[in-house]
């Protein structure tokens, strides 16, 4: 495996080490959320006539926390057959091909992410007539540090804001430099190598409410709070400012997510705690449900 291959699956794993260590944990599991609904298809290989939807992109894509897996699909992707693409698939009654993987770059567009996966890329054709993502936050590594750093420091400083002054500015920077033209990049080879697909990129849920936080259950310190949310936005108009440079259609979660971030009620919650496992601080199976109808609401617009 390479070194930067290593590096991504460090991403994926880093959540579960952390735990153990007692400093962190990534994206929970709370009765009915990360179960995903008994009715989701499995992936579909591609038909000989060509694929009608391809689903690309990162953990959040690929449903990384819930069960069951996409019989046959790479463990190390933790793609699961509840995740938005897979959802829309069978709304639409589409034939999918699912190729998201957890940790995943847009660098994994193009190249192999794990030994025996193929570039996501080369699931695309001209026959494709939707593609769906989520992709960016991994970039840069913006995402891990920020979950890793923010809750290990704000273990030190509760009420303070040690994540922003430790990591602020560098992962603020880090998401112009790196992440809007490497996505920019990739979106435009999405759309040329599916120039007949309605490409579709999803935006990031909310991750954490608008102020207050949960301590006991994400241990962010109050005042990273705001520089957290700061981050998330940032990273969502650089997804779109990129889908739209690209050619592609942008679904902002924002507003329909707001109130069903990880402190929310274990009811109305799309995004689950830190409590160990993958499911930390990534969409639950509502969430999932969320995202598709979204993304959905913005292929009827």
């Amino acid at each position: 495996m390479t070194s930067r291959r290593t590096a991504v699956l460090v991403t994926v794993v880093a959540v579960l080490v952390l735990i153990a260590a007692g400093l962190i944990a990534r994206h929970l599991e709370v009765p009915g959320s990360t179960t995903a609904p008994e009715a989701s298809p499995s992936a579909s290989p591609a038909p000989a006539g060509g694929t009608a939807q391809v689903h690309l992109g990162d953990s959040f894509a690929a449903g990384t926390g819930l069960q069951p897996l996409v019989e046959g699909s790479p463990y190390p992707c933790l793609r699961a057959q509840g995740n938005f693409g897979q959802l829309l698939a069978e709304r639409f009654g589409r034939d999918l091909t699912d190729v998201s993987c957890a940790g995943a770059t847009t660098d994994d567009l193009r190249g192999s992410q794990y030994d025996g996966t193929a570039p996501q890329l080369d699931a695309l054709s001209p026959r494709a007539e939707l593609v769906t993502l989520m992709l960016g936050g991994n970039d840069g590594d913006v995402y891990a540090t920020a979950v890793g750093e923010c809750t290990r420091l704000g273990r030190t400083d509760p009420s303070g804001d040690p994540c922003r002054r430790a990591v602020g500015d560098t992962l603020l920077k880090r998401l112009d430099a790196q992440t809007r033209p490497a996505l920019e990049e990739g979106l435009r080879e999405v759309v040329r190598r599916a120039p007949n697909a309605r490409v579709l990129i999803a935006g990031y849920p909310a991750i954490l409410p608008a102020a207050g936080g949960c301590f006991g259950q994400v241990p962010i310190a109050a005042g990273d709070i705001a520089f957290m949310n700061r981050l998330q936005q940032r990273l969502n108009d650089v997804v779109e400012t990129a889908a739209t440079a690209a050619g592609a259609a942008y679904v902002d979660l924002t507003e329909v997510s707001a109130g069903h971030d990880a402190c929310a009620a274990p009811s109305q919650r799309w995004v689950e705690p830190v409590t160990g496992g993958p499911a930390s601080l990534h969409p639950n199976a509502r969430g999932q449900r969320g995202i598709a109808a979204a993304v959905a609401a913005r292929l009827a617009s």
